[in-house]
């Protein structure tokens, strides 16, 4: 062999390598749990019934620090490659049924998760974590 054919040699080998990690590129998107979060918690914020989200201390003196509302506070969220699972925490109103409640956040987080995402939510999951009895305290005192 001459020189010319063993650069001619070396240039091929140089694009079937260039070709060999074209093919091998995977395109994927990945959400962020904070997202399915946000998503799921304006999701709940729209249910009538819903007092308030049952967050951790973190997410009280966060809001506070911050000055914005954390619209994640009191969602834990786990993320697999197609499919979500949605932990939600809330303080229910007094005098609302407690069910009810549950059932149309179930709803309403598993219709705009997989609308707004794509992804497929397995479960949500509503734990009740206290009831507001603040607005019956006012209306006892107002009748005194």
């Amino acid at each position: 062999m001459d020189e010319k054919e063993v650069k001619n040699e070396e240039k091929v080998v140089e694009k079937e390598e260039i070709a060999l990690t074209n093919t091998n590129q995977t395109d994927e998107i990945k959400i962020a749990d904070d997202v399915v979060a946000v998503i799921a918690g304006v999701a709940v914020s729209e249910v009538s019934g819903v007092a308030s989200m049952a967050g951790g201390f973190a997410g009280g003196i966060t809001e506070v620090l911050s000055g914005k509302k954390n619209l994640a506070k009191g969602i834990k969220v786990e993320v697999g490659d197609k499919e979500t699972k949605v932990d939600v925490n809330i303080i229910v109103e007094y005098g609302v049924r407690i069910p009810d409640v549950a059932f149309e956040i179930q709803n309403r987080v598993k219709k705009a998760v997989e609308t707004m995402t794509g992804l497929k939510v397995l479960e949500v999951n509503v734990h009740v974590q206290g009831v507001n009895t603040d607005s019956k305290d006012e209306e006892t005192k107002s009748e005194e």
